[in-house]
């Protein structure tokens, strides 16, 4: 059974934080709540919970994990950012974008896309969030909370409770955090990609949705 901790949105309670990290480091795998919507996340090291979190999405390797990290230091190491692609992310972090990125060999290779060698990196901008990976003092694999056969996100965490309630170990309630996912930009090429349009504004990047 999972647990369950209502945690407040804004300042989120220190002692909330540390327990619900220490569930994470025991390889445990949360739903928490995001800028965009809600995600469910683990650490990287924790293949059973990886395995988990795919079960659950009804997800294969093929699809894209989003690494989550506190800032853009954190995100150079674990993925390839030059001088150029570090300007344009700074632009928009913290916040609602997903960044496809060549990966480094320090990821777990379960981790990365198995032909592109690439992995989703985001530094997201909600303080629970936020809270929770400066605790953990590492990044956390994360994907939207979408189930399979749903049509959106799951965004109130009582329905998130009763729907996982047996497939997951924490749900963080900071509050609806709304259905709309990450933009998602590729920047493995010579100029920015949008893959999907979602919550965040395209005005920094100077690209349009294809």
């Amino acid at each position: 059974m999972a647990q369950y901790f209502s945690i407040h949105p804004t300042h989120p309670q220190a002692r909330l934080i540390h327990r619900a990290a220490n569930i994470v480091r025991a390889d445990g795998l949360i739903a928490y709540p995001t800028d965009s919507c809600y995600a469910l996340g683990c650490l990287t090291t924790s293949s059973k919970a990886l395995e988990r979190l795919r079960r659950a999405r009804g997800i294969d390797e093929r699809h894209h994990l989003t690494l989550m990290c506190r800032d853009l230091s954190e995100i150079a190491a674990y993925a390839v950012v030059d001088d150029a692609r570090f300007r344009l992310m700074k632009r928009a972090t913290p916040g609602s974008y997903t960044f496809i990125l060549r990966a480094r060999r320090e990821l777990p290779r379960r981790s990365v896309h198995p032909k592109r060698k690439t992995i989703g990196v985001r530094v997201p901008g909600h303080p629970v969030a936020h809270a929770l990976l400066a605790e953990l003092d590492e990044p956390m694999l994360s994907a939207t909370l979408l189930l399979p056969g749903d049509e959106q996100p799951l965004s109130e965490p009582e329905e998130i409770r009763a729907r996982l309630e047996r497939s997951i170990d924490l749900v963080i309630d900071a509050g609806s955090c709304g259905t709309e996912p990450s933009t998602v930009i590729d920047l493995t090429g010579d100029t920015p990609l949008v893959l999907r349009k979602g919550s965040g504004s395209l005005a920094p990047f100077a690209v349009e949705a294809v």
